[in-house]
């Protein structure tokens, strides 16, 4: 239960810290582009597609939720933000060579996620699924918006010219 709990804290409101401080950090060293994609994906994706979609839908909760919760269970909100934060981590700073190695790890850690909402009777498992597509759809669209964007980027960076 302890890594459910866990779980339950880093993808809830605490976990909002870690996208703006990548952004933060991403914008310091000089990579304004990955940054906005960054804040974009991870941020920005999950007001506007998860909060929409938990007030048109209005699916109620799993009866006696172990943690607090607010209302409206479909999608996962917390799923839909580490999938989405994860792809977004993989596309900025995996290597494209090691990017396989990466998807696997983001599976993986998805699917923990998705486990402790289901353990602690927060999520019915559907929601969860549907967090994760959503969170992996919309980052994959984004990285094909930003694309241009990050190619360019990738560009200066390898010329070792970011702040020129």
């Amino acid at each position: 239960m302890g890594l459910a709990l866990f779980l339950d804290k880093i993808g809830g409101p605490i976990g909002l810290v870690i996208p703006l401080a990548v952004t933060g950090c991403l914008g310091i060293y000089g990579r304004w582009r990955s940054a906005l994609f960054f804040f974009a994906t991870s941020v920005l994706a999950n007001l506007v597609i998860v909060l929409p979609l938990k007030g048109f839908v209005g699916r109620a909760r799993p009866p006696h939720p172990w943690v607090l919760v607010s209302d409206g269970s479909f999608p996962s909100g917390q799923v839909f933000m580490m999938t989405a934060l994860l792809v977004a981590m993989g596309v900025v700073f995996l290597r494209p060579r090691a990017r396989l190695w990466g998807w696997f790890a983001v599976g993986l850690f998805v699917a923990l996620m998705m486990w402790s909402r289901v353990w602690l009777h927060a999520q019915w498992l559907s929601d969860t699924v549907a967090g994760a597509m959503a969170g992996a759809g919309s980052g994959l669209v984004l990285w094909r918006a930003f694309a241009g964007l990050l190619r360019r980027e990738a560009e200066r960076l390898a010329a070792d010219r970011l702040w020129d």
